[in-house]
């Protein structure tokens, strides 16, 4: 045996050298286009009158790769699980239009937080509290966080595109007149990606974003789409293919957001739980998922040994907001590689590794224009929203081993779960902040429980939740009386 064999216990997970490295590829493939989405949201691309409070792109660029490619790497040496890592989508948009955009702090006052929120995870998992912490919440309510960010992230695909547009007065928002090129541009991508969705295309995401830049710059060269200065660079072959990696904001990370001029002490805690609990849902329905599809789990749905898979993704959160590139978290994509096979740590090594070329080609990347990456995002969206089915078994009259889909069990019809989920979904993409509509679900739980008398069957743990988000609501008025919050 060689010793990548003896490492990695090819034969004993039933694979290959080759079969897991050609796994890995396939996983950066289907997840890469994060290199070019994180860069756009961390910038505001597209976001009229934000673009200046934006990143350089060029520097989340580098952040991006940077920290998705090391920790991937450390997860498949240290697990020797096929999951990779990068910076998480809806986690980046809290940052940037939560933080950044609605609370006003600076960057590095929010990577700080995100700082503080990988800290909490790490001492969770460390103490073995975060698998308690996932059994106080209803399921219904992890589901509805779920479909709530999907929602929320393919709203800014739909804005940043300008497919949806601010609307004529007392309207808030209207679809875009199908009569500029910006607007043809992002339906030729919406048209190229979903067909290659369709198709099965591994792949899809990425492709579409390829084409519907190429399709954009030759546009470009005919008719000038992108003519303003906040849009020069956009569908452009740059002069510069190569250049060195921009490390700027690197480290650039501050923890002065307990500053009553900002967000104050209880307003910061309550965005560190918010952002924990975003990521901790995140990460445990992606190992959970990942892991049944590559035959980790146990006879009880369990996955042995989840210690380790979740110290990494915390210690990777920590490293996303140090590196000014936005919480990092387990991808759920890591599913495409266990689709073809892979099995073992060796898959995440290859993807990984795949992310470090990449550092020197932000002014090729930086040519992609936002209606490039919306389908990517609205997709992505819709992959969340998905949570709302599950397996139900094998389909009469359907081959054998085929699946049909069921709606999940949210049931609407219990006013405490119903109203709260349903608030949770609404209040994400409305309120356009993902906290927001965490807190009112929680709130309305917990308060609607009560008035049935059935307190009892409220953990603990979320009476404490809803409580510290009723103080969450309350920051602009206690700031208002008491100088010191």
């Amino acid at each position: 045996m060689s010793a990548l064999a003896r490492r990695f216990r090819f034969a004993e997970h039933g694979t290959t050298l080759a079969r897991d490295s050609m796994a890995g590829v396939t996983t950066f493939i289907v997840m890469s286009y994060i290199i070019f989405v994180n860069p756009a949201i961390l910038g505001f691309a597209g976001i009229e009158g934000l673009q200046d409070r934006g990143l350089e792109f060029d520097a989340v660029l580098t952040a991006t790769c940077l920290v998705a490619g090391v920790m991937t790497i450390v997860m498949g040496l240290y697990t020797n699980r096929a999951f990779a890592i990068a910076p998480g989508l809806g986690l980046n948009a809290v940052v940037a239009f939560s933080l950044v955009a609605g609370e006003g702090l600076g960057f590095p006052e929010a990577m700080g937080i995100i700082v503080c929120e990988g800290a909490l995870v790490t001492a969770l998992v460390l103490t073995g509290l975060r698998e308690k912490i996932m059994d106080a919440i209803p399921l219904d309510l992890k589901k509805a966080i779920a479909i709530g960010i999907g929602l929320f992230i393919a709203f800014i695909g739909l804005f940043q595109s300008g497919l949806v547009v601010r609307g004529p007065e007392g309207v808030p928002v209207d679809l875009a007149r199908f009569t500029t090129w910006p607007v043809l541009i992002t339906v030729f991508g919406l048209v190229v990606t979903i067909a290659l969705r369709a198709a099965r295309f591994r792949g899809d995401l990425l492709a579409g974003i390829v084409l519907t830049t190429a399709f954009a710059t030759i546009l470009e060269y005919t008719t000038d789409v992108y003519e303003t200065p906040a849009t020069a660079r956009y569908a452009r072959w740059p002069g510069d293919v190569v250049q060195s990696p921009d490390f700027s904001i690197i480290g650039d990370v501050s923890f002065d957001f307990f500053s009553a001029a900002k967000l104050g002490v209880i307003g910061a805690l309550a965005w560190i739980f918010s952002l924990f609990l975003a990521d901790f849902f995140d990460t445990m329905g992606t190992l959970v998922g990942v892991g049944k599809q590559a035959g980790y789990l146990d006879a009880e749905g369990r996955l042995p040994g989840i210690r380790k898979p979740l110290l990494v993704d915390s210690v990777a959160a920590m490293a996303g907001g140090g590196a000014s590139a936005s919480s990092a978290t387990t991808y759920i994509e890591s599913a495409a590689g266990v689709g073809v096979g892979g099995r073992t740590g060796w898959v995440s090594v290859v993807t990984g590794s795949l992310f470090f070329p990449f550092l020197f080609l932000a002014p090729l990347i930086g040519m992609v224009p936002p209606q490039a990456t919306a389908p990517a995002l609205i997709l992505v969206g819709w992959l969340m929203i998905s949570v709302l089915t599950e397996s139900e078994g094998e389909a009469e009259g359907e081959a054998a081993g085929a699946q049909r889909r069921k709606l999940a069990g949210i049931d609407f019809h219990d006013v405490a779960i119903g109203l709260s989920a349903a608030i949770v979904i609404m209040f994400m993409p409305f309120t356009f902040s993902i906290t927001d509509g965490i807190a009112a679900g929680f709130i309305v739980y917990v308060l609607v429980r009560v008035a049935e008398r059935r307190w009892r069957e409220v953990h603990p743990l979320m009476f404490g939740a809803a409580a510290a988000f009723v103080l969450y609501f309350l920051i602009p008025l206690l700031q208002d009386t008491f100088d010191w919050i």
